[in-house]
């Protein structure tokens, strides 16, 4: 009975190819759904903060020419839109609309002695419209807030005395200012709001303003703070949904921002209510304003191409230069990036893109994607089972039936969790099981593991090399085989706009290494319970703890290049810089430098010298890289085939001159040790 349940997970091999031949081809339908979605949102929008301009413009001598000049700059540059935030007092007397000042101020101010009991802000607008225009908006906010104000003037100015501490007057949001709306749409340019969430939501005053939006074209909401607008009260009121409500009645949607340490609250929930009417926004910081403008302009470039960014922001910061003993700012700088020719502007038209205000992915989710998501399901159980058959094959046909059974429970239960699982599964399986074959292939053409060298002729250099090419795109493909199904799970717009993100990057990058490396020292030749005995008597060394340093170190180091954190010396960057601007597509270094082509020098290698498999330990890391490339849901599927293809065209130049100067060197040593020994 034993051998017969042997016999039959044996044999279940080749029905579990079959399987997920077929679950490869069923998912290609929904690898084809995401390629229209990416295809749906083509527009770029170039936004600038306006506060900040504004704040540089307080250190000009004439700061209102200054803010007109700057803004037509910008707007020939390729700015297309102004954030604004929801004004404070404080923001208005930046913009000389208004002066304000606090009861010791006005005291001096009046010469008089200060209340000993009343501790207001007093406000006096610069001209008659401000005062006809803001009183009454100041009036409603602090109302609003059950804080009294009262009309005031002095010296013949119109103003307003509002009950509070200046301190906590000018922290509350306001209106934006209603000037500043109508002189950047007159000039041109889209508003993108920035609305905080600091106040008690009021449906009646978010209405409003929304109204005022919708009178001047805005589609696009931002966010400041640590939640959206409504979160803070929508335990109580439901806030978010009657926010979400109102935006979706003027076509509003909302802007994700690219890496930021934690996202706003209540973020996932209004973009669901929203149907997902949101783009990603990749904001350049003050400081990065002031980098070379070449390199501002190819980061915004890869972000709109790699990232599916759609918005990018920019800001700037007035700064003392004490060297030209006057306070600077980095516009010229970003004006620059945008403008000059090969600039961001230049390079994100070359790669199809438009400017304008940014639009949402349209999701393309055709009727039969669920069906063919199912099978994909079990052809990607089926490559996790294949992967369990080479080391336990005992095991084969219960890791595919307990796969089902346990994936059909999670679906129902934890959908997320199973797509994620599954999805991590089978990237782990294909390129460690594409390697794994690819040592059994070798272990079965080249020499025997006791193989006698007077009898055994080893294969000449050309069949090598073919077999080694031949083994090469053959590993390839197996391990390529997890993208479709990659593809299929993760199918869902929250992955691509980073609300949700795939878990198991790590894993996923030490996983494969330590499952090759067990097969290549336990399951080539002896009985793999006979060898883990040996090695488990095998006295330690000194020689072995340095090398289980070493091997720790570079451990180390390779896990710190993987993610998005991963650190890159000066001379990769330089390399990328040359790969993106020559093919356009920047393959990963690590594939076509290091990887691929030690998995053509090692396959050569074996068929000839045993040992020369334990090469593949680290030439898993090229196949396990082609996979992690498709994990990054938020880049565009195209883009991550090209890199992918790029890496292995260029790894397997590399590596046809790497058995090139091997044989060379080779041959040399042949020749030349015998008279070295002499």
């Amino acid at each position: 009975m034993r051998q017969k349940w042997q016999r039959w997970n044996i044999t279940s091999r080749k029905w579990l190819w079959i399987i997920v031949v077929v679950g490869v081809i069923a998912a290609l339908p929904v690898v084809y759904d995401r390629l229209q979605t990416e295809k749906s949102s083509k527009t770029v929008e170039f936004v600038f903060d306006y506060r900040d301009l504004v704040d540089v413009a307080s250190y000009r001598a004439n700061p209102q020419d200054y803010i007109s000049e700057q803004l037509d700059r910008l707007k020939d540059a390729g700015v297309q839109s102004m954030a604004i935030y929801e004004s404070t007092l404080e923001d208005y007397r930046k913009a000389r609309r208004l002066m304000i000042w606090g009861a010791a101020d006005i005291a001096n101010l009046t010469d008089t002695i200060i209340p000993e009991n009343e501790n207001y802000t007093y406000i006096l607008f610069t001209s008659a419209d401000y005062s006809d225009t803001l009183a009454p908006v100041i009036k409603e906010a602090f109302s609003n807030l059950g804080i009294n104000s009262r009309d005031w003037s002095f010296r013949g100015q119109q103003g307003l005395i509002i009950e509070t501490p200046l301190e906590d007057a000018t922290l509350k949001p306001l209106q934006p200012d209603p000037f500043t709306l109508d002189m950047l749409h007159n000039k041109g340019f889209s508003i993108v709001p920035r609305l905080v969430d600091s106040l008690t939501y009021n449906e009646a005053t978010v209405k409003k303003l929304l109204d005022r939006y919708e009178e001047l074209g805005v589609k696009r909401i931002l966010f400041e703070g640590e939640s959206v607008k409504g979160f803070n009260d929508d335990a109580d009121t439901g806030s978010i949904t009657d926010f979400a409500n109102l935006l979706k009645e003027r076509g509003m949607g909302i802007a994700a921002i690219e890496n930021i340490k934690k996202q706003q609250k209540g973020f996932n929930r209004l973009a669901y209510l929203l149907d997902y009417n949101v783009t990603r926004l990749y904001s350049l910081s003050e400081g990065d304003s002031a980098l070379d403008p070449k390199v501002i302009s190819d980061r915004f470039a890869l972000a709109t191409k790699d990232r599916n960014i759609r918005m990018i922001y920019l800001n700037t910061i007035p700064a003392r230069n004490t060297a030209k003993a006057q306070v600077t700012d980095t516009l010229d700088n970003l004006i620059t990036s945008l403008s000059e020719p090969g600039g961001a502007v230049e390079q994100i038209k070359d790669n199809g893109f438009k400017l304008g205000q940014a639009t949402a992915f349209e999701v393309v989710d055709s009727s039969y994607q669920r069906y063919f998501k199912l099978v994909a399901v079990v052809g990607a159980v089926s490559l996790v089972a294949l992967l369990v058959s080479y080391f336990i094959p005992q095991l084969t046909l219960a890791a595919w039936v307990l796969g089902l059974i346990g994936s059909a429970g999670l679906m129902l239960v934890k959908p997320e969790m199973f797509e994620q699982a599954l999805a991590l599964a089978a990237a782990i399986s294909a390129p460690t099981l594409a390697v794994v074959l690819a040592i059994r292939k070798v272990n079965e053409m080249g020499p025997p593991l006791r193989s006698n060298p007077l009898t055994y002729k080893a294969m000449s250099p050309q069949r090598r090399f073919t077999h080694s090419l031949v083994l090469y795109f053959k590993t390839s493909l197996i391990s390529l085989s997890a993208v479709p199904f990659m593809i299929a799970l993760l199918n869902n717009v929250t992955y691509s706009l980073v609300l949700n993100q795939f878990r198991g990057v790590s894993l996923l990058h030490m996983a494969p290494i330590g499952l090759v490396a067990l097969y290549v020292l336990l399951y080539r030749g002896d009985f793999v319970f006979n060898k883990t005995g040996k090695l488990l008597r095998t006295p330690i060394t000194f020689a072995m703890i340095i090398i289980a340093f070493v091997l720790a170190v570079v451990g180390y180091y390779y896990m710190t290049r993987t993610g998005n954190g991963g650190s890159v010396s000066p001379l990769e960057m330089v390399l990328r810089t040359f790969l993106e601007n020559t093919v356009g597509v920047r393959p990963r270094n690590k594939e076509f430098l290091l990887a691929h082509p030690l998995l053509i020098l090692g396959a050569f290698l074996a068929f000839r010298y045993r040992n020369a498999a334990f090469i593949m330990i680290i030439a898993v890391i090229g196949q396990l890289s082609m996979v992690d490339t498709f994990a990054h849901i938020h880049s565009p599927v195209l883009i991550s085939l090209i890199r992918g293809l790029l890496g292995l065209g260029l790894g397997l130049i590399i590596g046809v001159i790497a058995v090139i100067v091997w044989q060379i060197a080779e041959g040399c040593w042949k020749r030349w040790s015998p008279l070295l020994k002499r």
